[in-house]
């Protein structure tokens, strides 16, 4: 079996629901994984219909383009750069654009990645093996504090400061390269853990938010992808812990209220600023079911929202320019 085979995409059902996809429209899929959303969304697309995905991973690049399908276009690209790419291929606005956060399956599964502590391999933890730091570069130039901060604000690990400090004395003796190396260290730190969850868990999470800047990049792109909407486009995203869902509920809020009015103009009713899009809709769990089948699903919310028409006017479709 396949890494690809292995991957089942959460909440698939619930994701295209949510797009509520138009048969000639233009969609993003901003994390292409092993392509499992993106499949669902060429098989609803007509002819007419156009898919752009996105993707750090070179291994997911290489995946979508083994999908021999015209309708397709790919960009070896965070998705915090939508604008700039759809703005180099000519499309103005598009129909609907879906972001599933956090890391794959087949990359936690291949233990050359360095995302997982069950598998012992090199840190690497880089979603773009092509560039940037590694974990286990960053972990032998930080100081103890910076270290302390990633783990405590990105991992929500009360034992940080202890974990930063085995760390620090443990490189001082040899380097720190494997995964098994720090899941053991942070195992000697964490005093006490939850059922069921490794120790190692939350640090893991925590080098690698740091390592890839997953949360800036998010922060950066919601912004950009409700900008890049149609009229009654959609955005939907899925995520896997707390702190990107604060980003994500923190957004569409955000999006959804008006810009308050210049002060001592007067205006007109419809001259008032307008919100960005609808008030998002309720957050979206997987039932029972998927949770059985992938375990991986308990920890996922969905949340969407779909922008507001221009004040005044009809719905505009996506344009692509040739």
């Amino acid at each position: 079996m396949t890494s690809g085979s292995r991957h089942a995409p959460v909440l698939l059902g619930a994701a295209i629901e949510a797009l509520a996809v138009q048969r000639s429209g233009t969609y993003v899929d901003g994390t292409f994984g092993r392509g499992g959303h993106s499949r669902a969304l060429l098989e609803r697309l007509d002819a007419r219909g156009r898919l752009l995905v996105f993707d750090r991973d070179p291994e997911a690049i290489a995946c979508a383009q083994a999908i021999a399908d015209p309708r397709l276009m790919i960009e070896h690209a965070s998705f915090d750069l939508i604008d700039e790419r759809l703005r180099a291929r000519g499309i103005a606005q598009v129909d609907g654009i879906l972001l599933d956060l956090g890391v794959s399956s087949p990359q936690l599964d291949t233990a050359a990645r360095g995302f997982s502590f069950r598998h012992d391999g090199p840190l690497d933890m880089r979603m773009d093996t092509t560039q940037g730091e590694t974990a286990g570069a960053w972990l032998a130039r930080a100081s103890e504090r910076e270290i302390r901060e990633v783990i405590r604000d990105y991992g929500e690990e009360r034992y940080a400061q202890s974990i930063a400090r085995a760390i620090v004395a443990a490189r001082a003796q040899q380097p720190i390269t494997r995964t098994g190396q720090l899941a053991a260290l942070v195992a000697s730190a964490v005093r006490t853990r939850e059922p069921h969850q490794d120790p190692a868990t939350r640090t893991f999470q925590a080098i690698r938010v740091h390592v890839n800047q997953e949360l800036a990049r998010l922060e950066i792109a919601l912004p950009r992808c409700i900008d890049a909407l149609a009229p009654r486009g959609r955005l939907v995203v899925i995520s896997f812990h707390s702190l990107e869902d604060r980003i994500v509920k923190r957004a569409l809020r955000a999006a959804a209220q008006p810009d308050a009015p210049p002060l001592r103009l007067p205006l007109r009713a419809h001259e008032m600023p307008a919100p960005l899009i609808r008030r998002p809709a309720k957050p979206v769990r997987a039932d029972a079911a998927e949770i059985a089948a992938n375990p991986r699903a308990r920890s996922a919310i969905l949340r969407w929202a779909e922008r507001l028409p221009a004040a005044g006017g009809e719905p505009r479709a996506a344009h692509v320019l040739h």
